[in-house]
């Protein structure tokens, strides 16, 4: 069957098209981009995509949403559109339709993907297992949180959690301060708080503070380009800080999910894919006193396929309507 797969963002929304079969995605097309900013609605740009094709759209659509999709109204905060989930069938024009937040979507990718899109991290270099759960990691915007419960019969269930509000926990004097400087901007301090996009940003600023000298500001975007060209020393140390949070929260959540791999994943896992494995990651994803021996022993991978929003809505959508 073909379908369109589309992924909304806070700023830009992908189109691909898509041949589902047997519960599973037999292809995925080359992807378009476009603003959400050009377009009043998902509508018009539903609209402008078809005529990019030059050829009536197919019949059946599967949406990856960033955000929640429970409720009868869907906004964005850096997203002009407003999307009625009960009026999309209408206002599409199809017959057929899936709508999942953009991390469940990473899950279904995580679930099909083949093995040239995960990057071995640490631990045994081995495929993900065919049975048991798989914990999903994906600092971005935010911190996304998931995991894949692999059963008999190649089935799979995919559950997305807040986990990535669980409370951040200090492991040396560095991060104690790290954590009272926060806790005094945002009263609660959660892992989202250091291990996200703008995570780095509240680590970078927290460590200049210490140096008592006068430095750069930086948006968020810039200063994730400075720490890894290597431009900025205090940069680099915020970004080693970074990974080893980030290998710290992964580990947690393995051991609370009962993780038998691990998977990083999300825009910035993506782009710290290849640095990971020689950084304090594997150290901190290890560390757990008595369940050391453990967690060594857990394959830990990153997530490379370029559109996992796309392939996970198309895999979502080919499980909903297997025929």
């Amino acid at each position: 069957m073909h379908i369109v797969t589309i992924d909304i963002g806070g700023t830009n929304v992908r189109f691909a098209d898509a041949v589902v079969e047997g519960g599973g995605v037999r292809s995925l097309g080359e992807s378009v981009t476009f603003k959400t900013g050009a377009f009043p609605s998902l509508e018009r740009a539903w609209q402008a995509y078809g005529e990019t094709l030059g050829h009536p759209l197919p019949k059946g659509v599967a949406i990856s949403f960033a955000g929640p999709v429970h409720g009868d109204v869907l906004k964005l905060t850096n997203n002009p559109w407003v999307i009625r989930p009960a009026l999309v069938k209408q206002a599409l024009g199809v017959e057929r339709i899936t709508l999942i937040n953009d991390f469940a979507a990473v899950g279904h990718t995580v679930a099909h993907v083949s093995p040239e899109h995960l990057c071995h991290i640490c631990g045994p270099d081995l495929p993900l297992p065919e049975r048991g759960t798989i914990s999903i990691v994906g600092p971005g915007t935010g911190l996304g949180v998931a995991h894949v419960l692999r059963q008999e019969g190649g089935t799979y269930h995919v559950s997305e959690t807040e986990g990535g509000h669980v409370d951040f926990a200090p492991l040396d004097a560095l991060e104690d301060k790290i954590a009272l400087s926060l806790r005094h901007r945002f009263g609660r301090v959660s892992a989202e708080r250091v291990v996200s996009g703008p995570g780095l940003n509240n680590l970078y600023e927290i460590l200049v503070e210490g140096e008592g000298n006068p430095r750069r500001r930086y948006h968020d975007d810039e200063l994730w380009i400075a720490a890894l060209a290597g431009d900025d020393s205090v940069a680099m140390a915020a970004l080693d800080r970074f990974c080893l949070s980030l290998g710290a929260v992964a580990g947690d959540i393995a051991l609370a999910q009962g993780g038998a791999a691990v998977v990083i994943a999300g825009g910035i896992g993506f782009r710290l894919a290849h640095r990971l494995a020689a950084s304090g990651f594997p150290f901190r994803f290890a560390a757990k006193g008595r369940f050391q021996t453990f967690m060594e022993q857990l394959p830990v991978k990153a997530l490379i396929h370029p559109q996992p929003g796309l392939l996970g809505a198309a895999a979502a959508f080919a499980i909903e309507h297997r025929d």
